[in-house]
């Protein structure tokens, strides 16, 4: 194989992406007769036919050397395997597939004037797409046909779509990286293109940005908030003289209350106005039941607060279904935070869904309070365009949900 030529590529694919050098020199590189071009695996080998690199440019290879390695930059094998499972899909043609999805993914805005897009590259107008879409969006849209016969052809390697190759060597062959420095791959790649952003393509933006702050699984955070607030040291506890202090022994005629601990109790407040959909409202509905689940399926102990400009009927929590959510009006949880701190007894724990379009209270309330933040791409303020909402107060643990 001319490696010479080969590596010669693979220096002009830095010089035209330095980002992606430390990624580009992470691959190692392994002759392979039975690969039709180039190929990635999950563990970071390229495999190589000397055929291929005879017969192509050094601008082309340099063009094939990024594609292979945003492969891996972007776990195009994890995601095809977590799509695979989730949608039930088998077999070659389903592989196949996803690895085209997958270069539609990467061939959109990958390439320029300087970093030549390889021949015969699968880009979503030759499938009629729009571009910027990620993979599972590509999947979702079409399937293979006559008008895919063309990319059959088409294998870049278990580290595409995450199916074992018969030239692949394996997570104990030599020269592949472990979990940890793939890790390690991915996150200096990351700083280097949050660092000079200015002449990064969009899609590896996006990709850094989520490399840097992935996805949270919002139901275990949310669910891990509520139950520490209303099991954190004072929810829930208060005197009683149903039970006589242990100290009232040294102290003769004098009767002193025990500090006991009772079941705390939680108070939602659902944000009604008309900033939420329906679609979010009925997630605050599932939400309740969680949370009455968290404080362990007392459902007599969760009230349930509807509020958009002004606070409504505060309901017990007979049953999740039954719960009416009224409103539609402008957004002032204020009015309701003012309500729940009236009630006897007072809460333990104070849970708010909304979408954050609302003042706060200005004094942090003399109980525990977790706010589920519905997302929002902008401001919008239902009467004011220019509106900025306050963000939620420091003393607020605040989940982002969605």
């Amino acid at each position: 194989m001319d490696e010479e030529k080969l590596f010669a590529a693979r220096l002009h694919a830095v010089r035209c992406r330095p980002y992606l050098a430390t990624a580009l020199f992470a691959l190692h590189t392994v002759e392979s007769r039975t690969v039709p071009t180039m190929a990635v695996d999950r563990h970071w080998r390229c495999y190589v036919s000397p055929a291929f690199v005879d017969h192509t440019s050094v601008e082309d290879l340099a063009g094939v050397w990024v594609h292979e390695v945003s492969h891996l930059l972007r776990d195009h094998h994890g995601r095809s395997d977590r799509f695979a499972a989730t949608h039930g899909l088998t077999g070659l043609g389903e592989r196949l597939r996803m690895n085209i999805a997958a270069d539609c993914e990467i061939n959109d805005d990958v390439f320029d004037d300087v970093l030549v897009r390889p021949k015969d590259a699968v880009h979503p107008g030759l499938l009629s797409l729009s571009e910027g879409q990620l993979m599972e969006d590509y999947l979702r849209q079409f399937r293979l046909g006559p008008y895919t016969d063309e990319f059959a052809w088409l294998d870049c390697g278990s580290g595409a779509d995450g199916l074992d190759r018969d030239w692949d060597l394996g997570p104990g062959g030599a020269h592949g990286l472990s979990a940890q420095e793939r890790d390690a791959v991915r996150f200096r790649v990351a700083q280097g293109i949050t660092g000079n952003p200015g002449s990064v393509p969009q899609g590896w933006k996006r990709w850094a940005d989520e490399a840097f702050h992935p996805p949270q699984p919002w139901r275990e955070l949310l669910g891990a908030a509520v139950r520490t607030a209303v099991s954190g040291p004072g929810a829930g506890e208060d005197y009683t003289y149903g039970r006589l202090s242990r100290r009232s022994a040294s102290l003769p005629g004098v009767v002193l209350p025990s500090l006991r601990r009772r079941p705390p109790r939680v108070c939602v407040i659902v944000d009604t106005s008309g900033s939420v959909s329906d679609t979010e409202l009925g997630s605050a509905i599932l939400e309740i039941a969680a949370i009455a689940r968290s404080v362990g399926g007392r459902r007599d102990l969760v009230s349930v607060l509807s509020c958009d400009a002004a606070a409504h009927v505060t309901h017990p929590l007979c049953s999740a279904e039954g719960i009416s959510l009224v409103g539609g009006g402008g957004t002032d949880l204020r009015t309701g935070f003012a309500k729940v701190l009236r009630t006897s007894p007072r809460p333990d724990t104070i849970v708010v869904l909304t979408d954050g379009q609302t003042p706060w209270p200005k004094t942090r309330p003399p109980c525990r309070t977790v706010v589920g933040l519905f997302p929002r791409p902008r401001p919008s303020g239902e009467d004011n365009p220019d509106y900025e909402p306050d963000t939620p107060p420091a003393w607020a643990r605040v989940v982002s949900i969605g």
